[in-house]
């Protein structure tokens, strides 16, 4: 008696949730060659140049992942990337050194508080200026 599931030694051969049977050189396509030795150490070398802790955005908090992100390094990421969780900018993202996250890249909120407050400075001058000379 031949039954549908028995396996047979010679070939390699599998059943697919829609009946069809799949070859193991099409179970390659699905997951991969191998790499060798030479695409390993190429992939070591590229991964040796690019910061190895984390990007975290400022604005939420977000952790960077290459995996969420095509794969790519935070520093491959065009001027175009935006935080997956908050759409925030790729300048607001900063290095994260232990429990400690540093500057982000568009120099943190130093630049918006100092321009903030010289814009509050000129508005009453002008504001003594105008009352005194109109």
């Amino acid at each position: 008696m031949t039954s549908a599931f028995t396996a047979s030694p010679r070939a390699s051969f599998a059943v697919t949730s829609t009946g069809s049977v799949a070859s193991s050189t099409s179970l390659n396509m699905v997951f991969g060659k191998k790499k060798t030795a030479a695409q390993k150490a190429e992939e070591e070398a590229k991964a040796a140049m690019y910061w190895e802790g984390e990007w975290v955005c400022k604005d939420c908090g977000y952790i960077y992942n290459r995996g969420e992100c095509a794969g790519m390094y935070f520093e491959e990421q065009g001027p175009g990337f935006r935080c997956p969780q908050c759409s925030g900018p790729r300048r607001r993202y900063a290095k994260k050194v232990g429990d400690r996250v540093g500057t982000t890249l568009d120099g943190g909120d130093a630049p918006i508080l100092i321009f903030s407050f010289g814009g509050v400075i000129a508005t009453i001058v002008f504001g003594v200026w105008a009352v005194n000379n109109l």
